[in-house]
């Protein structure tokens, strides 16, 4: 396995950390690092079963930990409404927040109860509108956020006016489609922040190439036989080559989500060729994502599509 800079992950005792997708993979290693580090974490899962031994591994690493868990299904709004209403309801701040959960190439075209499609509704639709809906609370808390985007988002293209995935699918370029929206978002709300004073910093990651479920969860989806994307990745990773581990992959969000110099607005991913592996670094944001004006229209398609509302007047401020 290639060398890696660890990240220095301050004291987080006393703040409080919500993670999704922590079931596994780099979720689960950034859920790992912040209980370490002593943050209190908030864990929503959309499968119970695997919650329940997400929980157990970490409360095994940290014994004195405190976690909780919620359902959260990120491709139901309604689910993401509960959620939301939940957290709402508990009124304690929360410090950081990393929107990690996602789906990666379903072979076919699958739309949500909402009439989404699959990816766009989980990567991007889900997290913009629990972050949304969530926004006097973390407006409130001053919270940091992270959405940890892929190297994807920098192929990809989207086009505002059909958010849905309606017309027509290809599984690459609904995935491109789905990380870059993700990431115009984040940018945008860190822009919007500093313009109308919300206190909320923005940021964004990818964690490279990781061998982990994601690489056989969606590409099976629907499928009679195994995909042999996940073969192929697996021996990759075996032999070090153009693969790194969850415990690297976690390293850029985790250094966007945590260290002081991690600015808003900004992008973090590895520092080695094609920055497929390696150390945490800031990098070059995507051309695909230097667009103001398309990043502004991904922004007001978004809440338009989930009936999410962030004002940017006096009634955000409250």
């Amino acid at each position: 396995m290639a060398k890696f800079r660890d990240v220095d992950v301050p004291d987080l005792r006393g703040r409080r950390a919500l993670v999704t997708g922590a079931s596994d993979g780099i979720g689960l290693e950034l859920a790992r690092r912040l209980a370490a580090a002593g943050a209190d974490l908030v864990l929503p899962f959309r499968t119970p079963a695997k919650g329940a031994a997400a929980l157990a591994r970490l409360r095994a690493g940290s014994p004195g930990a405190t976690i909780t868990s919620l359902p959260l299904d990120l491709a139901s709004q309604a689910s993401v409404r509960r959620a939301a209403e939940e957290l709402l309801e508990a009124d304690r701040d929360i410090d950081l927040l990393i929107a990690n959960a996602g789906i990666m190439t379903p072979p076919a075209h699958i739309l949500t109860e909402d009439g989404f499609e699959l990816q766009m509704a989980t990567n991007h639709l889900g997290h913009a509108a629990f972050i949304g809906r969530l926004f006097p609370l973390l407006r409130r808390s001053r919270t940091r956020i992270t959405s940890v985007s892929s190297a994807a988002a920098g192929s990809g293209r989207v086009d505002p006016a059909d958010l849905r995935g309606t017309g027509g699918y290809a599984p690459v370029r609904a995935y491109g489609a789905s990380k870059l929206a993700q990431l115009l978002f984040a940018l945008e709300l860190d822009r919007r922040s500093r313009a109308h004073g919300w206190g909320v910093v923005s940021n964004a990651a990818h964690p490279g190439t990781v061998y982990t479920n994601l690489y056989s969860a969606g590409p099976n989806l629907g499928r009679a036989k195994p995909s042999p994307v996940a073969g192929v990745m697996r021996t990759l990773s075996r032999a070090g080559v153009f693969v790194q581990t969850p415990r690297a992959g976690a390293l850029p969000a985790l250094l966007a989500a945590t260290r002081p110099e991690a600015g808003g607005g900004r992008f973090y991913g590895p520092d080695g060729p094609g920055h497929f592996t390696g150390s945490a670094a800031e990098q070059r944001i995507y051309r695909s994502a230097r667009d103001p004006e398309l990043a502004a229209r991904v922004w007001e398609a978004t809440l338009q599509a989930t009936g999410v509302d962030i004002p940017d007047t006096e009634e955000a401020r409250r």
